[in-house]
């Protein structure tokens, strides 16, 4: 038992020692000015998917190899590691930046289209600030119009895809929250914005019907110089609700309003308004 302990502490401090003096070598490596031993050490720890020491030997050599041989390599290299950490953000910039450094390269094409793809794997659930969301489709779309033949065309169009339900799911959300909060005016308007841009959408039904009933809770409470004209808005809406989805579950609230609606513009009619 004893004799186990002891080869135990010597497997240890020898796996420490050999450590300590990996990292010591490593370090001398990293101030040191030995370019081409920095160059091949990069590329070595890349190929052993040891990516945070490679790129601290590309961030190194960088400048030092700038319009040099082995410069586009290093470049590219550089761009792979930073996307296997999953820093995206710096990623796609070193990219872009190859991209337009390296135009004529025949790895020019898969630059800016993993340039795109970083922005995609940036793009946050729909429910957050969609900036980052909108910032990937541009630059898929900007891939697209360069390269229509791509094979990666079909993996783009079902990344813009989702991309696009993101942000569509978002509009539908914020429409909603101003329906929520009673603030009628901002969600007819967002609700109407809402179905003009996403007609085939999946939250029509209910987005027909959150516009019907805003139009009429901001049109009942208007001043009754505009009553008449946005409950009479109401009644339009009402027409295209009941034609396009006629068994909803909704439609018995839909005529409520309705009915409501046709009942104050007769009272203000009758009473010259």
């Amino acid at each position: 038992m004893q004799i186990m302990k002891f080869v135990t502490k010597i497997g240890f401090l020898f796996l420490t020692v050999t450590l300590l003096a990996s990292c010591s070598g490593y370090d001398k490596l990293v101030k040191g000015s030995d370019f081409d031993a920095k160059y091949k050490a990069a590329v070595d720890y890349y190929n052993k998917k040891s990516y945070s020491r490679a790129i601290q030997l590309f961030e190194n050599l960088i400048m030092h190899y700038h319009g040099k041989e082995n410069a586009e390599n290093i470049a590219w290299y550089y761009g792979q590691s930073l996307m296997a950490e999953k820093d995206y953000y710096s990623a796609s910039y070193q990219f872009n930046t190859f991209f337009k450094r390296y135009p004529y390269s025949e790895r020019a094409e898969e630059a800016l289209f993993l340039a795109a793809e970083c922005k995609y794997h940036e793009s946050p659930e729909y429910y957050l600030d969609q900036r980052l969301t909108k910032e990937a489709i541009t630059a898929y779309e900007s891939f697209v119009d360069r390269y229509p033949n791509s094979t990666h065309v079909p993996e783009i169009n079902s990344h813009l895809d989702e991309l696009r339900d993101k942000l569509m799911r978002k509009e539908y959300e914020i429409a909603y929250g101003y329906y929520l909060t009673e603030n009628y005016n901002a969600a007819y308007t967002s609700l109407q914005a809402f179905l003009n841009n996403y007609p085939d959408s999946p939250f029509r039904e209910q987005a027909m019907f959150y516009l019907l009933s805003s139009g009429y809770q901001f049109g009942i409470n208007s001043q009754e110089s505009k009553m008449k004209e946005r409950l009479q808005q109401v009644v339009n809406d009402f027409d295209r609700f009941s034609t396009a989805f006629s068994n909803s579950k909704y439609i018995s609230q839909a005529q409520n309003y309705y009915t409501k609606a046709k009942a104050a513009i007769a009272k203000l009619e009758s009473a010259g308004k």
